[in-house]
């Protein structure tokens, strides 16, 4: 497969978990597996997804409500749902939360991977422009003409998240959960600080004047090309 995707699969069933983790790590893919949505809270490496493959019927928080949360947070993110709900009316519950793609239990590897396949396309499409900047979000790097700079977790998934995001715009309020808190926990002032330290890593890999602009009463916009690795 030519484009490799940082993955999450949210399953309670402890084989099918790790059948799947291993068969997609197999592609290349870089997976992590969860048996539940309260498990992603504790993982850095959520904040900088590709792609999420959820189970319907989890513990605690379900697959629908989960797949809810991550869609207003993440817009971007694609969302696989895998479940032995096969109703015309569930299908069309889980299109309605959010999901990209909704399968039937039992799903072979193969109907997967094609599925994550066809995903990828809008999730990483093949670009023939060269950008200067490179954000390695397994490395959690970026790279540019000044040499190679480091990031925290949250910056590169803040920064992936712009890359990703319409018009490259997040609102305050998605740039806030992103670095997971919540809006009661940030000022304006904290909120620029954070943004402030991803402008000077941005200028030290090699940016030249303003690379992330302040949009009023919405929020920020990413202003120069970052390829994401």
């Amino acid at each position: 497969m030519d484009t490799l995707l940082n993955i999450i699969v949210v399953e309670d069933h402890d084989v099918l978990r790790e059948v799947t983790v291993a068969a997609l790590r197999g592609e290349g893919h870089h997976v992590t597996g969860v048996d539940c949505a309260e498990a992603l809270a504790d993982m850095a490496n959520v904040m900088h997804i590709d792609l999420m493959v959820i189970d319907l019927n989890l513990p605690g928080e379900d697959g629908i409500s989960l797949t809810r949360r991550i869609r207003q947070t993440q817009p971007d993110v694609g969302i696989i749902m895998v479940t032995a709900r096969g109703q015309l009316a569930e299908k069309m519950q889980g299109y309605e939360s959010g999901a990209d793609i909704y399968l039937t239990k039992p799903t072979s590897v193969e109907e997967l991977s094609a599925a994550i396949q066809a995903l990828s396309r809008r999730l990483k499409p093949v670009s023939h422009v060269t950008s200067a900047l490179k954000l390695d979000l397994n490395k959690l790097s970026l790279s540019g003409e000044q040499g190679e700079v480091s990031l925290t977790a949250h910056e590169a998934a803040l920064l992936a998240a712009f890359v990703r995001a319409p018009g490259h715009r997040l609102e305050n309020w998605q740039i806030i959960a992103l670095m997971g808190k919540g809006e009661a926990d940030y000022s304006k002032t904290s909120l620029e600080v954070q943004i402030s330290r991803i402008r000077k890593k941005l200028v030290q890999a090699g940016v030249a004047g303003q690379p992330i602009k302040s949009i009023r009463q919405f929020g920020y916009q990413l202003c120069v090309g970052v390829r994401v690795m």
